[in-house]
């Protein structure tokens, strides 16, 4: 498929730190630009832009899980450093799109992250056919997702429909989930919004069986997308993983 399907924002060459940032669903990477200046000067800000929004609106929507990480995972061995630290990010369906590119990575490429950072997002297990049906049920779907956007009231209805397109195509994609119950050895956190009712913690619990090194989990004040609320706070934690001694 047509790409880049990576989107580095910082100038130059690649950095000795990557944070592969992955949007939840019927969201473009863009959200993670402003997270680049709170990184540091080590680190380089990635986002993983996938076909139907933003820079890549013209483009057609993936087909499959699996293609779409496939594609990302041929971007970024062409462009990791050999020696750098790779530390991937996803937020509810881009931690589970996160938590395959980090297993493939591992398992095809013997190149492990650092760290999987999952945030307001349910175990893959939970992922399976959870997007059945959803395709034709806006309101639905709106809920499932939490997607608090399309509640805006200077949002016009082409701008709500648009919106609703790409969660439509988030969903289809999401049925194309062929799930693996491997545990990654890369540390694995899961994050969550105390107030958050679509992912709880009792959900994120569930990723403790995909960790075969250290878990944790750690909750946020907010809800489904704290992360955007309390951003500084989040690139705050992603720190550690990057300011070891």
């Amino acid at each position: 498929m047509s790409g880049p399907w990576l989107m580095p924002f910082h100038p130059g060459a690649p950095r000795p730190v990557t944070l592969l940032c992955l949007a939840p669903a019927g969201a473009g990477c863009g959200q993670y630009r402003s997270w680049q200046a709170m990184a540091g000067e080590e680190v380089s800000v990635v986002g993983v832009q996938l076909p139907g929004r933003e820079t890549r609106f013209a483009h057609p929507p993936a087909e499959g899980v699996s293609q779409a990480v496939t594609a990302v995972l041929e971007e970024l061995k062409a462009t990791l450093p050999p020696d750098g630290t790779l530390i991937v990010f996803g937020q509810s369906f881009g931690g589970l799109l996160g938590y395959e590119i980090t297993r493939r990575l591992g398992e095809e490429y013997d190149r492990w992250p650092r760290a999987l950072v999952v945030a307001g997002c349910r175990p893959p297990h939970m992922w399976v056919g959870a997007g059945r049906g959803l395709a034709d049920h806006d309101a639905e779907l709106a809920k499932l997702l939490d997607v608090r956007a399309l509640d805006d009231d200077d949002l016009d209805e082409d701008s709500r429909e648009l919106m609703l397109d790409v969660l439509r195509q988030d969903a289809r994609l999401s049925l194309t989930y062929d799930h693996h119950a491997a545990a990654i050895p890369s540390t694995l956190e899961a994050w969550g919004g105390e107030t958050d009712a679509t992912v709880t913690s009792a959900h994120l619990d569930g990723w403790r069986a995909y960790a075969a090194g250290a878990f944790r989990r750690r909750m946020f004040p907010g809800g489904h997308y704290f992360c955007l609320d309390r951003a500084g706070e989040v690139v705050a934690g992603l720190r550690q993983y990057w300011s070891r001694p």
